[in-house]
């Protein structure tokens, strides 16, 4: 597929790999992101293995993932679309029906920066592409809150395994609430804080951490024992 290149001055499109194995549904998606400005698709995969290899290819700003995919399931697929040093721009948007899959930690381990459910509205699709494409995470605080605490209710993870020793006692606290679903305001207004002050706590995290998002200050808070079930 040839793209035209963006006008002078214009910014170039956010270009999307479609991996989804219900045909109708990857046409529809298709057709939604192709007839929108500033959104391209450049490749579209029936599997998983398939989605790694066209990423590898096209080296796409956002990979739109089903979480079930024959062959190679969605985690796996963004795990080593995450861990590939050539496409390290690559943001991975994971598709889930919420109700079903139980793979939410799972993926975030694995790198996605966000989750969409499958029953969102074509705005809600298109905003979270622009959102994870811009470098931020898509974890709405419904949506982390309501995915991420019923799957660790089922899964019991592991006991602390992370230090967070040289985070400071404020930035624990923000941590903490990052890690149970608080958007920036939500944080503020509960630790008497500017959105600016916060938004400084979270760019030091990310540094401290070594995180390159919100979803894995998510995966650091519960790494860190400052966020289970009984907390919540």
């Amino acid at each position: 597929m040839s793209i035209d290149p963006a006008p002078h001055g214009a910014s170039p499109p956010i270009r999307v790999l479609l991996a989804e194995d219900q045909v109708l549904v990857r046409d529809s998606f298709k057709l939604l992101i192709d007839t929108t400005p500033g959104l391209v698709t450049v490749g579209e995969a029936g599997a998983g293995a398939e989605a790694v290899l066209l990423a590898r290819r096209h080296r796409p700003d956002v990979v739109l993932m089903d979480v079930r995919m024959p062959d190679m399931d969605g985690i796996e697929a963004t795990s080593r679309i995450c861990a590939d040093p050539s496409g390290p721009g690559t943001r991975v948007l994971m598709l889930t029906t919420f109700d079903q899959d139980d793979y939410v930690y799972a993926s975030l381990r694995a790198g996605a920066s966000g989750f969409l459910l499958k029953h969102a509205t074509a705005t809600e699709l298109l905003a979270a592409i622009r959102v994870v494409a811009a470098g931020e995470a898509l974890l709405a605080p419904t949506v982390t809150r309501r995915l991420i605490a019923d799957v660790l209710r089922r899964s019991h993870p592991a006991p602390a395994t992370r230090d967070l020793g040289h985070i400071t006692q404020r930035e624990r606290e923000v941590l903490t609430l990052v890690g149970t679903g608080m958007s920036n305001s939500e944080i503020a207004e509960h630790l008497h804080l500017t959105v600016g002050t916060v938004k400084t706590h979270i760019g030091r995290l990310l540094a401290k951490l070594h995180a390159r998002d919100r979803a894995q200050l998510v995966i650091a808070a519960y790494d860190g024992g400052l966020v289970n079930p009984s907390t919540r």
